[in-house]
């Protein structure tokens, strides 16, 4: 009965000490392969997790403003009933642009088209930084397209299309306007 009861506490011990030294030896290899991506170079990093997280000029109303008045919902869209959420990923330069516009899940029906266009189209924003620097970030944004109960199909009239076009167009200008007076200060 004793050596039972020896060989279970020389079982366990021998279990405890080999279960500490696997630790201790994971612990190594998580530390030698870690990545430190907090340091800030001049590389093309691209950050998912900033200090400062990157912001739509205005803010977030503006953001959502912004996309109110510019999403179409697409014709195709309508006639097929189609509605939900567009998932889309873009990359916010150092500088503000908008670069590297994707659809991680799309609707189909022309939507996701739609997202990626207003997307592309948008102003510059304030970059996100890292200890105090501009850095690559990586931004995903949901757009949801819902049908109205009561919204019927019709196709825009020229003058809509006339006015829609100009409207982009003044946007657009705005938008350089601002870029250049962003500069000049």
């Amino acid at each position: 009965m004793k050596t039972i009861s020896r060989l279970s506490i020389l079982l366990a011990f021998f279990l405890f000490t080999n279960y500490s030294f696997a630790q201790e030896q994971e612990e190594d290899i998580v530390l030698k392969t870690a990545k430190d991506t907090t340091q800030v170079n001049d590389s093309d990093d691209v950050f998912v997790f900033v200090e400062v997280a990157p912001k739509f000029n205005g803010g977030d109303e503006a953001r959502i403003k912004y996309l109110q008045n510019n999403i179409h919902y697409p014709k195709a869209a309508k006639e097929q009933n189609i509605q939900g959420t567009v998932y889309i990923t873009f990359i916010i330069e150092k500088d503000g642009r908008i670069t590297n516009v994707k659809v991680l899940r799309g609707i189909g029906g022309g939507c996701d088209k739609e997202a990626v266009r207003v997307i592309k189209g948008m102003q510059t924003w304030s970059p996100g930084t890292q200890r105090g620097k501009a850095v690559r970030c990586q931004y995903n944004m949901p757009i949801r397209f819902i049908l109205a109960g009561d919204e019927t199909i019709k196709p825009l009239t020229k003058e809509e299309k006339k006015a829609l076009k100009k409207k982009e167009k003044k946007q657009k200008k705005e938008a350089k306007a601002k870029k250049k007076a962003a500069k000049k200060d």
